[in-house]
């Protein structure tokens, strides 16, 4: 009897752990952080119009909705992933460049 439900736990864990982890996108979420961070900082030190922070935030929301769009399956793929990585890219330039374009607030 012990024997079944190490078997049972076994397989159980060997199908949950490996579905959980692959919707899971911690290096995506961290970046995400560190780019919110950068664009508050911008802000407060008036590198950042309001209309700039606008626009930044507004690409944030939407990395925010693809991710959330990729997940929704319970799968991310390798591809997704790559989409992901290369929206926060394109958005971390962004925001670059908006703190870099000698506008201040």
């Amino acid at each position: 009897m012990k024997i079944n439900k190490l078997i049972l736990a076994a397989t159980f864990s060997a199908i949950v752990v490996p579905v959980f982890a692959q919707t899971a996108t911690p290096k995506i979420d961290a970046r995400e952080q560190q780019q919110q961070q950068r664009i508050a900082n911008g802000i407060a030190s008036g590198q950042l119009t309001a209309k700039e922070a606008q626009h930044l935030e507004g690409r944030e929301s939407k990395l925010q909705a693809d991710e959330k769009a990729a997940k929704a399956d319970g799968v991310v793929t390798a591809k997704e992933r790559r989409q992901l990585t290369r929206e926060e890219n394109r958005d971390s330039r962004a925001i670059y460049q908006k703190k870099h374009n000698n506008k201040v607030q």
